[in-house]
């Protein structure tokens, strides 16, 4: 049976490529990082978002390490701005090496259970200034994942080249629109959503030129404050 590990935020992008998954191999497993977000309620997002998909595995893993890191505001005691940069000029909610630490434990976990496909909810066109979410990135590390593991390692990133927009659209197409009722996608943690971070403000952007509703808002009845 064909099989895959989803790296499973609780959040839009990644659900979105879960019910892309689904419609693509036979059994899912999914794997979530507890690495210290200040916007934890995403984990019993993706607990829950894991649980309607019918999910063969679900597990958190802690990676505590990048919270001991610091140095974003995702990790941090302060909240996410609007607007604000960090090191390099990257955005202050850039965690540096997460992605890269992620589909490397991912991989890990992916060896273990025999598979080889490992999907990610990754995006060039609509990545935040995150230097770990371009294709470029996720080509090398696929290259270096087949060389550590000896394993025929491919990282499928269905959101890559497509705008949030369009990730909405293709959550539909997919059958994946209830599922984001159940994603968290604010910085700030807040439910319901704040409506001012970054996070909240593309998630917005998408819906609305998708002219879709947000299946979130509806749930909760109401818009965000």
């Amino acid at each position: 049976m064909s099989s895959a590990v989803v790296v499973l935020s609780g959040g839009q992008d990644s659900t979105t490529c879960l019910a892309w998954a689904k419609n693509r191999f036979a059994v899912i497993d999914a794997i979530t990082f507890d690495y210290g977000q200040r916007h934890r309620v995403e984990l019993d997002c993706a607990a829950e978002v894991a649980r309607r998909a019918g999910v063969r595995h679900h597990r958190v893993l802690s990676v505590d390490s990048l919270r001991q890191l610091g140095g974003n505001t995702l990790c941090g005691e302060t909240g996410a701005q609007l607007g604000a940069t960090g090191q390099g000029g990257l955005p202050n909610t850039f965690v540096p090496g997460r992605n890269l630490l992620f589909m490397t434990l991912a991989a890990a976990w992916a060896w273990q259970l025999g598979t080889k496909d490992l999907v990610t909810g990754v995006c060039q066109t609509d990545y935040s200034g995150y230097p770990d979410c371009r294709a470029d990135t996720m080509a090398a590390l696929q290259q270096a994942l087949r060389l550590g593991l000896e394993l025929d390692v491919v990282i499928h990133t269905p959101l890559m080249h497509i705008s949030k927009a369009d990730s909405v659209r293709l959550a539909r197409a997919e059958g994946g629109l209830e599922l984001l009722a159940w994603t968290h996608t604010c910085y700030a943690g807040q439910v319901p959503p704040c409506g001012a971070c970054p996070a909240c403000q593309l998630r917005a952007k998408g819906f609305a030129e998708a002219g879709v509703a947000d299946p979130l808002l509806a749930r909760l009845g109401g818009a965000a404050r």
